[in-house]
């Protein structure tokens, strides 16, 4: 795995009693993540599967499904479930103009408009409408990452994000 690696997806459960376990993909599309593998799966607990390839995957309602070589049944797959599904950030196209990867938005401070210092992006959520930095400082607020209206700059080389946030939310 080369350096800085990316989580692209979670395994999120078992499916079936074949091995095939369940996939979040946090890739657009989600079918996506299915493009990028071999994949490092690390655990919750810290411990890291190194690299492994899926033997089989599709789509699946809102995520994706896959297999792997030696987890032909339900029970040795669900020893797979929680881990993070990581590549090196080299495998992955460059983000577009005024779009980020959210590994690279994690460990940014966050300061308004008026000077006032958040704390930093402790991780990012999906709500459906719109990204949202979870900002740990003084407390924890959330912040939409909607760029223009609520995010006016992002400057990665400093690690600093302007927000038009009112400190009181």
């Amino acid at each position: 795995m080369s350096l800085k690696p990316v989580v692209i997806g979670r395994i999120g459960g078992v499916h079936g009693v074949y091995g095939w376990v369940r996939i979040r993909s946090f890739t657009v599309p989600v079918d996506n993540v299915l493009d990028y593998t071999p994949w490092e799966l690390r655990f919750p607990d810290g411990t890291s599967r190194g690299e492994v390839t899926p033997t089989d995957g599709r789509k699946y309602g809102g995520g994706c499904l896959a297999r792997f070589a030696g987890y032909a049944d339900r029970d040795a797959a669900f020893g797979l479930v929680g881990a993070d599904i990581l590549v090196g950030r080299d495998r992955l196209p460059p983000a577009g103009e005024g779009e980020y990867y959210w590994e690279d938005l994690i460990g940014c401070r966050v300061i308004t408009r008026g000077g006032i210092d958040f704390g930093c992006v402790n991780k990012m959520m999906e709500t459906g409408a719109n990204d949202v930095l979870v900002v740990r400082g003084e407390r924890e607020r959330l912040v939409p990452f909607v760029f223009g209206e609520v995010v006016l700059a992002v400057d990665l080389e400093d690690r600093m994000i302007r927000v038009d946030w009112d400190a009181e939310f």
